[in-house]
């Protein structure tokens, strides 16, 4: 991230200051050794909540290689499901692991259904995904069965991608079975890795070498690069109107529009001139329902869209004001909050509201995307081009809370008033107190309080809405964690 004080060192970088300066960082550290906190754990929690996003490794392979096998053996418990049948995983899940100390995420990726595309397109398709989101790639081949027509197009794609790949020989499970693995090298992409996932032999040797692929940090693929555009995703259910709306803020017809559902497939990233700004609107496929159950191309579409999202800065969320507020849209905005993305809320097809409608629309956005009350928004229509020139306001109020830093020190004054006149309730014949605290990270932003006790759910969300009521946070997700620590040493 932009705002990580790098230290010296020799050949790597620490993340432990955070979005806290030198000066800052040694006050804050002062704190919480008079307040006697381990200062190992206070590193550890600023570094853990100021990490911004961890380095991705992406597990790729054919069907039935084992790959979420090796998952659960990186992550170090059983949660990836395993079945000894090819196609078992479909959604792409995410895990955090940590290995020799450093915490990166491992996506394990789906299997791949010959559906009407064929298979090499379906291959592609996933394949190309999580390549294409992932910082390192594990390529896991079967080295009882040897490569594969199948393999040999996943590592046509892997040249293609230029992305560092640590290769996984797996199912090796002795050491008659190292031939075996060492006829991969054929696949010249480096030294085949001879592994058992199901029994753990080598898996140490082959994440040594997935540390040395893996960047301390991802490359951002937003806002460090001087000049560039902000990147902007219309996501939302199919047919809400995503490419009329760029259409209309393009101000010709830059993408594909039709009264029939889905037309869009693939994102479509264009340069768009508003307010004097140069942004780059990426309109997305529509998202059906849960990914495990779709098929086909409608498949490969919703995790095209995921990818989107998670390259974007802010996601606008479209909503078909003429129609119910569904479980998808819920589930829409859940993707973009879980992501950490700054989001606007744009109520499409405003124009064709009557009086009743917009009563009962009003209620459903109350209860129903009460989630993200703190997210601007802005009614609009694609059709007719209704309050288009309310959108780039809307998106640039949404990137301020986004960025926005508050001071240690202010913070801290801040934690000091709401702690005496608003008090944790007694529990157990206990008062827990948040002692004190800093904001770790933007992007979005990410708090660490340090308390003297548990601090309840319903306490840490009347938390952040004192913290949006206090210092804005528009448009923006909160990130807040809490360190509880015995004390050890107080210092008189």
């Amino acid at each position: 991230m932009n705002d990580q004080t790098q230290p010296e060192g020799d050949g790597f970088a620490e993340h432990d200051h955070g979005a806290l300066g030198d000066a800052e960082y040694a006050q804050f550290m002062e704190l919480a050794a008079e307040e006697g906190f381990d200062i190992e754990d206070v590193e550890g929690a600023i570094e853990e909540a100021g990490h911004g996003p961890l380095p991705v490794l992406a597990v790729v392979g054919r069907p039935n290689v084992g790959k979420s096998t090796l998952v659960n053996r990186i992550i170090g418990r059983r949660e990836a499901v395993v079945e000894d049948k090819p196609g078992v995983t479909r959604d792409r899940v995410t895990y955090e692991a940590e290995w020799a100390g450093r915490r990166f995420k491992v996506v394990d990726t789906g299997g791949w259904e010959q559906d009407v595309l064929g298979i090499d397109a379906s291959v592609a398709a996933q394949a190309e995904y999580a390549i294409e989101t992932a910082d390192a790639v594990v390529f896991v081949v079967d080295s009882t069965v040897g490569v594969t027509d199948t393999d040999e197009a996943v590592v046509r794609l892997l040249r293609k991608a230029k992305k560092p790949v640590v290769l996984c020989a797996n199912k090796v499970d002795g050491p008659s079975g190292e031939a075996d693995a060492t006829a991969l090298w054929s696949l010249g992409i480096g030294e085949p890795h001879p592994v058992s996932s199901l029994h753990g032999r080598g898996t140490g040797d082959m994440l040594d070498a997935v540390l040395e692929a893996l960047p301390e940090a991802p490359a951002q693929t937003f806002g460090s690069v001087v000049g560039g555009p902000r990147r902007i995703a219309l996501i939302g259910r199919p047919n809400v109107g995503k490419s009329s709306l760029l259409n209309k803020v393009a101000n010709e017809d830059r993408v594909v529009v039709n009264e029939l559902a889905g037309t869009t497939r693939d994102p479509v990233d264009e340069l768009i001139e508003l307010g004097g700004i140069t942004w780059k609107f990426v309109d997305t496929a529509g998202i059906r329902k849960r990914v495990h159950l779709q098929q086909g191309a409608d498949y490969y579409a919703s995790l095209r869209t995921a990818a989107a999202v998670e390259k974007a800065e802010v996601a606008v969320i479209l909503i078909d004001a003429s129609e119910t507020i569904s479980v998808q849209d819920q589930r829409i905005v859940t993707m973009a909050v879980e992501a950490g993305r700054a989001i606007v809320m744009a109520y499409n097809k405003w124009d064709t509201l009557d009086e009743e409608r917009r009563y009962y629309l009003e209620r459903e956005i109350e209860t129903e995307l009460g989630q993200v009350a703190w997210a601007p928004r802005v009614n609009v229509s694609a059709a007719t081009g209704r309050h288009m020139e309310k959108l780039v306001p809307a998106i640039e109020t949404a990137i301020e809370g986004w960025e926005t830093r508050v001071p240690t020190g202010r913070l801290n004054a801040f934690l000091g008033e709401i702690v005496a006149s608003h008090p944790h309730p007694v529990r157990g014949g206990k008062q827990p107190r948040i002692l004190f605290g800093t904001q770790a990270g933007t992007k979005p932003p990410r708090f660490v309080f340090f308390a003297s006790g548990f601090i309840e759910a319903g306490y840490r969300r009347f938390l952040e809405r004192r913290l949006r009521e206090e210092f804005g946070f528009e448009g923006t997700p909160i990130h807040i964690s809490v360190r509880v620590r015995e004390k050890r040493s107080r210092k008189k």
